[in-house]
């Protein structure tokens, strides 16, 4: 009973994999081009400079993209591919009609991590790095960009060159699975009122026979249409420094490898969520994980977070924080916690909402490097009682009257009259509840009827 469960080993990554430090190496070199014009943006285009884009868009301006080469020594078409790089590495944020330089480009000299986050957002991006030529139908090209993730494994798993051939066969046994996974065929078509079955479901052993002859299986991808798109998604591929590609066969870089091993290792990760709820939506990934214990808890953040974008997966939280529920607010910051520098910015931008305000103070202070101890010192007296009350909400609905007792011995004011007062003054929707819950919850008959009278006073305005 005593015995605490084996941690899984920290994944190592294949024998040959270059170390973090020249990993990074490797990444600064190829996104020094897209470093140097994000640094130019940074002290040309910020706020109060003329405008930087085009009609406010993120396509850099003619005249901002002859200022950039006439001073960096660039050619117009190399500033404006420079420039698509840095925001796609996410050195350069584009907002209305000035930039401002990314977090990554902040830490680009002196944090390895963020140097390789800034490589991987790029990799993740190939498709939009080196744009498909227009003559390509989008739903063969979505099917592509859907299918080359079990390709890049094969490359990975190849550990070399591989011929193109074996990849173009590769790539269209992959898309005509994904043809198959979603094709359906209608039924009941008679009297026009009939909806889709899924193709699996015509074909199972309880569908009606009728129907198995209308489910047909898709046409097979055919080789000679997958093959310029395949060529595009190699050029592409090789754009953004993830592989070489020549003489009829592909290999992955050193970084391409890598990043493709993460990728691998994040749907491990995920495949392994302790609680099941890698696929639910963030507010009820939340409740789930109300009752685990913290390090339980972190090991499903993970797990959630790794089975979508970043992106997305913070502005989930954040939408969820903004909820009436404290509880899930206190636990939507832990799980940016996981997530980590690149949550940076959309903690920052809820800085001046008051509801989420502390959180995000606090939030910000841990990141930038002060003690979790000592975070509370960034809150002035009355964010740090509002977060009080907002706190005292979460136990008085989730918690169990002691819990909220206890409570009350974290409050900073010395006294339970000073506490009172302020509870008052900071203006917390929730503060009646909360003074009535811990009246009823105090076994001190005196001290719980002075928050019974705070309570009536706060209802009738008093």
């Amino acid at each position: 009973m005593n015995q605490r469960p084996a941690r899984r080993p920290a994944p190592r990554p294949p024998e040959g994999t270059p170390a973090p430090a020249e990993l990074a190496r490797m990444a600064r070199s190829g996104l020094a081009g897209a470093a140097r014009v994000a640094h130019w943006a940074d002290a040309a285009l910020g706020p109060g400079s003329d405008g930087a884009t085009a009609d406010g868009k993120a396509t850099l301006s003619d005249a901002s993209a002859e200022s950039a080469a006439e001073e960096l020594g660039l050619t117009v078409a190399q500033v404006r591919a420079d420039w698509d790089t840095a925001r796609l590495a996410g050195l350069v944020e584009v907002h209305g009609d000035s930039a401002r330089p990314g977090w990554r480009l902040r830490a680009w000299d002196r944090d390895d991590s963020a140097v390789l986050r800034g490589w991987v957002a790029l990799f993740d991006a190939w498709s939009l790095a080196h744009a498909e030529p227009a003559e390509f139908e989008p739903a063969a090209v979505a099917e592509v960009v859907s299918a080359m993730p079990q390709v890049l494994s094969f490359l990975q798993l190849s550990a070399g060159p591989v011929p193109v051939e074996q990849l173009l066969d590769l790539l269209g046994q992959r898309v005509t699975e994904l043809r198959t996974e979603r094709c359906e065929v209608p039924y009941d078509t008679e009297n026009g009122t009939g909806t889709a079955k899924p193709l699996a479901a015509l074909r199972s052993a309880d569908a009606d026979p009728a129907d198995h002859a209308a489910a047909e299986d898709p046409a097979p991808a055919d080789e000679a249409e997958l093959a310029p798109l395949l060529d595009w998604s190699l050029h592409a591929l090789a754009s953004v420094g993830a592989l070489t590609y020549g003489d009829g066969q592909a290999t992955l870089t050193p970084l391409g490898s890598w990043a493709v091993w993460v990728k691998l290792e994040q749907i491990c990760v995920a495949a392994q969520s302790p609680a099941g709820n890698i696929e639910v939506a963030a507010e009820e990934m939340l409740r789930g994980c109300a009752q685990l214990r913290p390090n339980a808890a972190r090991a499903e953040y993970r797990a959630w977070l790794a089975a979508r974008p970043v992106g997305g997966a913070v502005t989930e939280l954040i939408d969820a924080a903004r909820g009436e529920d404290a509880l899930l607010r206190g636990l939507a910051f832990e799980a940016l916690r996981v997530v980590g520098a690149p949550a940076e910015p959309d903690v920052r931008a809820v800085v001046d909402e008051p509801t989420l305000r502390p959180y995000a103070l606090l939030w910000l202070a841990e990141h930038d490097g002060i003690d979790p101890e000592d975070a509370h010192e960034v809150l002035t007296r009355e964010e740090a009682t509002w977060l009080w009350v907002d706190t005292a909400a979460a136990v008085a609905d989730h918690g169990e009257a002691p819990l909220l007792v206890r409570h009350l011995e974290s409050a900073l004011q010395p006294t339970v009259p000073a506490l009172l007062d302020e509870v008052r003054a900071v203006g917390h929707p929730r503060t009646v509840q909360v003074l009535v819950a811990l009246a009823a919850a105090h076994p001190d008959p005196a001290l719980a009827k002075a928050v019974r009278r705070a309570a009536f006073q706060v209802h009738t305005g008093g």
